[in-house]
């Protein structure tokens, strides 16, 4: 089992010098890091554990392999060939098992690089689910994405809907994405200990660039590549896991043969009460951006929500999110609540190089879940239906920013 789709240093040392790549565990020199691999059983049993690697810089370390409470010493040696025998583990329900491996001593300035766990014993007879596509270690690093796939109605022109991220649910590398359409999405993240965001991105169009056209007070703009290229807009925000927040895209032609797109984001309070003396930044309601998609005249369409981890090295952290109150207005039309949702998972899941995700709906709301090696997961590919909230939402289209 390679570490480099499966290992995370959970504990980082002073030096923050180990690093996990590709072909595995490197620059292992403080006895203060913690590497661990992760991999599924299907069934309890013994585990035999051996580290295959070889030893780079030293001539002799000693690293301790742990398995909850269980622990062996192993001696690594550059005379011995590797695998390197861990010894024999109890592992007592199926499941995500997690193996810490910690330097204790070494004669050099490394404890050794470690490219593979070997595992095996009745643990394993049933079949181990692991990240093996080293295509796509890096996708496997940041773990399993889920989504919330809407039918909303034909000429779309407003989507509304709220996220709540629980206490303790907000580990930096989340994004928490809100109003997802064809062509752009719309949410919040957390981009680092000091830092978060309200996101709102629009990709270009076959036939041209997404060009901004308006943007709020505060609001950084800029144009995005990757997964695609567009047009990209953030406002920093101080967001808070616990609370809920609003989250409103309208999409508009403008006549000339292209869509004008448009995000507002708001605190569970906000009453879209803006008028002429303090919509310059004093509204409850936000403005983000608008963006004009070009060559292509459509109202909102292919609308979704989505939960992702964009940092592989934090793919070990879980994360949830609740997902409620959608609701879809059609151009001239009123309000129309969605409480049905399709929930699906990426590749990362759909491959079983991961299993740790979930999706499913508490009373009115919808949760999606992610990373955090927890088990079981809920299969993907299946329909969900909220209980309705009946209460249309209290946003004054016209006074809008």
């Amino acid at each position: 089992m390679p570490l480099g789709g499966n290992a995370f240093i959970t504990n980082t040392s002073p030096t923050k010098n180990e690093t996990i790549t590709d072909t595995g565990l490197h620059n292992w020199d403080s006895s203060k890091a913690v590497v661990s691999v992760y991999f599924d059983v299907q069934q309890a049993g013994e585990l035999q554990l051996s580290l295959a690697g070889s030893l780079t810089g030293a001539s002799h370390s000693t690293v301790k392999v742990s398995i909850g409470g269980q622990s062996h010493l192993v001696n690594l040696s550059s005379t011995a060939p590797s695998p390197f025998p861990a010894g024999s583990f109890t592992i007592d329900k199926p499941g995500y098992v997690k193996v810490d491996l910690q330097g204790v001593s070494t004669d050099g300035g490394y404890y050794g690089d470690i490219t593979d766990l070997q595992i095996s014993g009745s643990a394993t007879a049933a079949g181990t689910v692991y990240a093996n596509d080293p295509a796509n270690f890096y996708w496997s690093r940041r773990g399993p994405s889920v989504h919330l796939g809407y039918k909303v109605p034909t000429n779309t022109e407003y989507f509304y809907s709220e996220v709540t991220v629980p206490e303790g649910q907000d580990p930096v590398g989340s994004y928490y994405m809100a109003d997802g359409f064809n062509v752009g999405y719309f949410g919040m993240q957390v981009n680092s200990p000091t830092e978060r965001r309200i996101l709102f991105s629009v990709w270009d169009s076959p036939t041209g660039n997404t060009t901004l056209v308006n943007k709020g007070p505060g609001v950084i703009t800029n144009g995005f590549g990757g997964e695609g290229t567009g047009g990209q807009s953030h406002l920093r925000y101080a967001w808070v896991a616990g609370q809920t927040y609003r989250f409103l895209t309208r999409a508009q032609p403008d006549g000339n043969g292209n869509t004008l797109f448009t995000a507002w984001f708001a605190s569970a309070g906000a009453q879209g009460n803006c008028n002429a003396q303090n919509s310059q930044g004093n509204c409850d309601w936000h403005l983000i951006a608008t963006w004009k998609y070009v060559g292509d005249t459509h109202y909102l369409r292919g609308m979704y929500s989505f939960l992702e981890s964009f940092d592989p090295d934090l793919g070990y952290i879980g994360r949830r999110a609740a997902f409620g109150n959608q609701w879809a207005k059609p151009a001239g039309g009123d309000w129309v609540e969605i409480t049905s949702a399709y929930y699906d998972a990426d590749p990362t899941g759909l491959n079983k190089q991961r299993l740790d995700f979930a999706g499913g709906v508490i009373g009115n709301q919808f949760y999606l879940r992610n990373d955090g090696f927890f088990t079981p997961s809920v299969s993907s590919g299946q329909t969900f239906t909220r209980t309705p909230t009946g209460i249309k939402p209290d946003v004054n289209l016209d006074n809008l920013p």
